[in-house]
């Protein structure tokens, strides 16, 4: 390592870390559709995902950071006043309007590598529907797959058993010929990205340069600091060789720092020249625990969290037939600055009960009477959200430490 380069300690760098992603301060305020699209600004992008067993991942991504956050606005921000879009980082996620001109550049490599890989996945003939599913839309307004699927034999499975016209809207999607305009029970409704994107960002334009700096320095504020690698990760607007190559230029207002990981060793990373001002007037961390969602983008990288938090984040998946494989998430617990364990938690709404399946703590940490009152009430809070009532333990092994305390 640099000698000459300044180390910032393992907890200042999670300090750091956590106030980019708006979880270290207890969280407070409204959640009205601009406080919401503030927050998805400030994260820079929140995924988007179908897995419902609390509350979808968008829902609960926003809900950790706005209390009073209610599930659904944040694809009203979409669809009311569009001051965001549905787009694509390494997943589906809604992305701050303004942003729009940057994704071009993404649009316009897209083209040519969804082309190759889809043919290469078996998926021939989604380029003769084209023309069909553009004079549709252009001509009906906002289409959903179904609606154009006429014809077509769906076997009713994920994305490897998409039929042509599905895999032609998502392509046209993907490559920004469409745009999402709303969804309905989850499902995606396609328009002329023209009738959906707010003019002033439909006709902006950057150049290839401006939006590399813009991806930098914008990942950047929104991680606190970061290697080239996980600036290009972040947005996935670039290539890595890309970051690689902008890094290797002295940047105006960044510097090269060690951060301590938790491990003990150092990592070189980009950060803001006035680091040192910024950590000296951050909060101290809150008390408050979070029981977060598995896709927050805290833990997108779920790599990068292991060695700065020294949190394995592990995901369960099994495969119950070939090809359809479902994943099985438990939730990370966030406390103070702090990954101190996971939960699993499934809202059944038949029955109006939040069941907790399974507790699993870190190392080192156990459960007294301050943290067993804290997690109790965190697990109300997102009872509430899951839009339950009751909560209940299974009688397991996998339980049996929260089941001995008094306070549930």
């Amino acid at each position: 390592m640099d000698s000459a380069r300044p180390v910032i300690s393992n907890a200042k760098a999670r300090r750091i870390f956590l106030s980019a992603h708006g979880l270290l301060s207890r969280p407070t305020g409204a959640a009205s559709y601009a406080d919401v699209a503030q927050t998805v600004h400030n994260l820079g992008f929140v995924q988007v995902d179908s897995i419902n067993t609390v509350a979808r991942a968008h829902d609960h991504i926003l809900w950790s950071r706005l209390p009073s956050y209610r599930p659904g606005r944040a694809m009203g921000c979409a669809a009311r006043d569009r001051s965001v879009f549905e787009g694509w980082t390494h997943d589906a996620a809604l992305i701050p309007a303004a942003f729009f001109p940057h994704w071009r550049h993404k649009f316009d490599a897209d083209r040519k590598i969804l082309a190759e890989r889809w043919v290469k996945w078996g998926r021939e003939g989604f380029e003769k529907e084209f023309q069909h599913v553009l004079k549709r839309i252009e001509q009906e307004g906002a289409l959903s797959a179904t609606d154009l699927g006429e014809g077509e034999r769906q076997n009713g499975g994920g994305w490897w058993d998409w039929k042509p016209r599905k895999a032609a809207l998502e392509y046209l999607w993907r490559s920004g010929d469409l745009a999402i305009c709303h969804r309905k029970s989850f499902s995606k409704f396609y328009e002329l990205t023209e009738r959906v994107i707010p003019p002033e960002h439909l006709n902006a334009r950057t150049s290839y340069d401006e939006s590399l700096d813009w991806s930098a320095r914008a990942a950047l504020d929104r991680l606190g600091f970061a290697s080239p690698s996980e600036l290009s990760a972040f947005w996935d607007l670039f290539p890595k060789k890309a970051l690689a190559n902008w890094a290797k230029e002295p940047q105006e207002a960044l510097v090269w720092v060690d951060i301590e990981l938790n491990n003990g060793s150092l990592k070189p990373v980009l950060t803001h020249a006035d680091w040192e001002a910024r950590l000296e007037a951050l909060p101290e961390p809150t008390p408050r625990l979070r029981i977060l969602s598995p896709f927050d983008p805290a833990l997108r990288d779920r790599k990068r969290a292991e060695r700065l938090f020294g949190f394995e984040y592990r995901i369960e998946v099994f495969v119950p037939e070939p090809k359809r494989q479902y994943g099985y998430y438990v939730f990370p617990i966030l406390e103070g600055e702090k990954l101190t364990g996971r939960i699993d938690v499934k809202a059944d709404r038949a029955t109006d009960t939040l069941l907790v399946k399974g507790y699993w703590p870190e190392k080192g940490i156990s459960l007294g009477t301050g943290r067993a009152r804290r997690l109790a009430q965190e697990l109300i809070r997102i009872a509430r959200l899951a839009k339950v009532t009751k909560i209940e333990f299974e009688n397991t092994d996998k339980t049996a430490l929260l089941r001995k305390s008094r306070e549930f």
